[in-house]
C-alpha cells in the first residue's frame, strides 16, 4: 500500500529522468528549448493552466471596457442609464468573484507541473552522479556539485514560473489590449504600435552585458560554496592551530569578490530597468495628451479616453515586466547550462550495459597493468604483474604516494588501467558489470564514513534485510557489543553527523561491521588503523583478523606490525613489485621492507 501511494506521488510530482536527459542531449545548443523540452509530456496540464489563467485574469481585460461604458453612458444619460450601468456592475463582480475559483485551479495545474519537472531534476542529477566516474567526482568540488544542485536548479524552477506565469501573463494582456483597440480605433493603434521599437532597442543595447554579468555571478557563487564547505569542513583543524583569523580573512576575500559580481549585476540590471520605466512613462503621458485631443476633437467619447490611456498602461507595464523579466531569464538560462555540464557529462563509469558476473570466488591477478594520472607525468604503476588467490590475505606497503590505494581502486573498478587487465576469477573486470561486482566485496577506508542516523541503519546501510541473529553476530566479531550497551538506546541511538558522538575507534568498527554484515567474497581495507591509538588498534585487528577469514582480502598498512599475519606481503614502489613474500619471508631478505620495518622499531 505504501509503495502504490509512494508510486503515486512520484508519477505527478516527478519528470521521469529519460524525458530530462533526452531535453538536454537533443536541445543542448539552445538552453530555451532545452527547459521547454522538460516538460515534454505535460504540455496538456500546461495547456490547462493557460486557459485558466486567462479565466481567471479576464475581469482585469474587462474592467477599462466597463468603466468607458460607465462614464460614457453617464456624460449621455438616456432612458436606459440605470440599466446600462448594472448591468456593466454585475457583469463585473462575477468575473471578480469567478477569480477565486479558477485562481486555485490554475496554481494547482501549474505548480504540480513546475515542482514535478524541479523534483524530476534534481533526481536525475543525483542518478547521474551516481554513474560519473570517480574521475569526474575528484576533480569537481562537493560545494560546486551542491551549489548546481540547489542554487541553480532553483533558478530553472524560478525561469519555469516566469515564462508560465509572468510571461504568459505579458503576452495575454498585450495581445487583449491591442485586440480592444485595433477594434475600436486604428489609429491609437498605430500609435501604440510604437513602443515596440523602443522595447526591442534597449533590449538589443543591454543584453550582451547582462547575459556576462550573470555567468560571472553564478561561477563566483559557485566558487563561494566550494569555499564555505571547505571552511566547514577545516574547523577542528583551523581551531587547533589557531587559524581562524587567516581562515576568516580568505573567506571574506571571496565573499568580497562575490559581493562584488553581484554589485555589477545589480548595476546594469538596475539602470536597464530604469532606462525601461522611464521610457514608457514618458509614452504613456504622451498617450493621454494623444487621447485627450481625439475627445477633444470629436473622433472618440470621453470614457474612451479612460478605456485606452488603462490600454495602453497595460502595455507599457507589459512590456516593462518583459524589460524586467530578462536579466531574470538570462540567470535561468545560465543555470540552465550549469546543470547541462552535469547531465551532458561523458565521463561515465560503465557507458554501456554488461552481463552480471555472477558468484565471485575472489581470485585476483594484475597482468601489466599500467596505470597513470590525468596530471601525472610518470605512470605511478607500470607493467604491474601479480596474483592473489581465493581465501588469501595480501598486504601491500611502500612510501606514500607509490600506489597502493590505487591498486585498491583498480580491483574496486574507481579506475581503470592504461594498459594491461585486472582480473577477477579469471574474467576482465571491464567485462562484467561493475554494480554487480560490488555486491560481493566490502571496503573499510582509512576515514569511517558515518552518517546521521541511527548505530543499526550505519552498520546495515546497503542490506535490504538483516536477521537480528546475525546482526548480533556481528556486533561481536566487530567489537561493538560494550558500545551497544553503553548507548542510552543501542542500536538505535541516534549518531550525530560524521560520528561526532563516537570514537575514532569506535567508528571505525562500525566501519568493519558494516563490512562483515554484507558477507563479502573480497574485502579491502586501505589503512583501516592508522590513525588509531594502540589500545583501539589492538581491537581493530581484533576485528579484522576475524573479518578476513575464508575471504580474498586486500590490505594497505602504515603500521607494519599489524600484517605479520598476511598471507603475503607486496612492496611497492618505481611503479611496480620491488618484493613479494610472507613477513618472516621479507625479515629473512633483509631487503626493502626489512628497512622499513626496522625504521618503525
Amino acid at each position: 500500500m505504501a509503495e502504490d501511494k509512494a508510486r503515486t506521488v512520484k508519477g505527478a510530482f516527478e519528470t521521469s529522468s529519460e524525458v530530462i536527459e533526452e531535453s538536454f542531449r537533443k536541445h543542448r545548443d539552445s538552453k530555451l528549448r532545452i527547459l521547454l523540452g522538460l516538460y515534454k509530456g505535460q504540455y496538456l496540464r500546461l495547456f490547462g493552466a493557460v486557459l485558466l489563467f486567462a479565466v481567471k485574469h479576464c475581469p482585469v481585460w474587462v474592467l477599462p471596457i466597463a468603466t468607458a461604458n460607465i462614464i460614457n453612458t453617464a456624460t449621455n444619460p438616456d432612458e436606459n442609464a440605470l440599466r446600462d450601468i448594472i448591468i456593466n456592475v454585475a457583469v463585473m463582480v462575477v468575473l471578480v468573484a469567478q477569480n477565486v475559483l479558477s485562481n486555485y485551479f490554475h496554481v494547482s495545474l501549474y505548480s504540480k507541473v513546475i515542482r514535478g519537472v524541479e523534483a524530476g531534476l534534481r533526481s536525475t542529477m543525483v542518478t547521474k552522479l551516481q554513474k560519473l566516474s570517480m574521475t569526474f567526482h575528484n576533480e569537481i568540488q562537493t560545494g560546486r556539485l551542491q551549489s548546481k544542485m540547489i542554487r541553480d536548479v532553483e533558478q530553472i524552477e524560478g525561469l519555469s514560473s516566469q515564462i508560465f506565469i509572468s510571461v504568459l501573463s505579458i503576452i495575454m494582456n498585450i495581445i487583449v489590449a491591442f485586440g480592444v483597440v485595433v477594434s475600436t480605433s486604428m489609429t491609437v493603434f498605430l500609435f501604440f504600435l510604437g513602443t515596440i521599437p523602443v522595447a526591442v532597442l534597449i533590449r538589443t543595447v543591454f543584453r550582451k552585458t547582462i547575459n556576462t554579468r550573470n555567468r560571472e555571478f553564478r561561477k563566483e557563487m559557485e566558487e563561494t560554496a566550494v569555499a564555505v564547505t571547505e571552511m566547514t569542513e577545516l574547523i577542528p583543524v583551523t581551531r587547533a592551530h589557531a587559524l581562524e583569523d587567516v581562515e576568516t580573512k580568505q573567506l571574506n576575500g571571496q565573499l568580497k569578490r562575490t559581493a562584488e559580481k553581484g554589485f555589477r549585476l545589480d548595476v546594469i540590471q538596475s539602470f536597464f530597468g530604469s532606462i525601461s520605466w522611464a521610457s514608457f512613462q514618458i509614452f504613456q503621458v504622451v498617450c493621454l495628451g494623444f487621447t485627450g485631443w481625439l475627445a477633444a476633437c470629436g473622433t472618440i467619447l470621453p470614457g474612451d479616453v479612460v478605456m485606452y490611456q488603462t490600454y495602453f498602461s497595460t502595455i507599457v507595464n507589459q512590456v516593462s515586466g518583459i524589460i524586467t523579466l530578462l536579466p531574470i531569464i538570462s540567470k535561468g538560462l545560465e543555470a540552465v547550462s550549469s546543470v547541462g555540464e552535469i547531465l551532458l557529462s561523458d565521463d561515465i563509469e560503465e557507458p554501456d550495459e554488461k552481463p552480471e558476473i555472477g558468484e565471485v570466488y575472489g581470485d585476483i591477478e594484475f597482468k601489466n597493468v599500467t596505470f597513470q594520472f590525468r596530471d601525472a607525468d610518470t605512470p605511478v604503476l607500470n607493467d604491474l604483474s601479480f596474483t592473489v588467490k581465493r581465501g588469501e590475505t595480501v598486504a601491500f606497503v611502500g612510501a606514500s604516494g607509490a600506489g597502493k590505494t590505487t591498486i585498491l581502486n583498480l580491483v574496486i573498478g574507481f579506475l581503470k588501467p592504461q594498459s594491461g587487465q585486472v582480473l577477477i576469477d579469471g574474467k576482465d573486470i571491464n567485462e562484467f558489470s561493475l554494480k554487480s561486482y560490488r555486491r560481493h566485496i566490502a571496503v573499510v577506508p582509512q576515514n569511517a564514513m558515518i552518517f546521521t542516523g541511527t548505530l543499526r541503519e550505519n552498520i546495515t546501510y546497503g542490506t535490504e534485510t538483516t536477521d537480528d541473529g546475525f546482526l548480533a553476530e556481528v556486533i561481536e566479531s566487530a567489537n561493538l557489543t560494550e558500545l551497544v550497551h553503553s548507548l542510552p538506546e543501542g542500536l538505535d541511538t541516534r549518531i550525530n553527523e560524521h560520528g561526532a558522538n563516537l570514537s575514532g575507534g569506535q567508528r571505525q568498527r562500525v566501519s568493519i561491521a558494516r563490512a562483515f554484515i554484507r558477507r563479502p567474497r573480497i574485502l579491502i581495507l586501505d589503512e583501516a588503523t592508522s590513525a588509531l591509538d594502540t589500545v583501539s588498534e589492538r581491537k581493530i585487528q581484533e576485528s579484522v583478523d576475524r573479518l578476513v577469514q575464508d575471504r580474498t582480502t586486500l590490505i594497505v598498512a602504515h603500521r607494519l606490525s599489524t600484517i605479520r599475519n598476511a598471507d603475503r606481503i607486496a612492496v611497492i614502489g618505481d611503479g611496480g613489485l620491488l618484493e613479494y613474500g610472507t613477513f618472516d619471508e621479507l625479515m629473512e631478505k633483509k631487503g626493502e621492507f626489512y628497512h622499513m620495518r626496522t625504521l618503525q622499531g
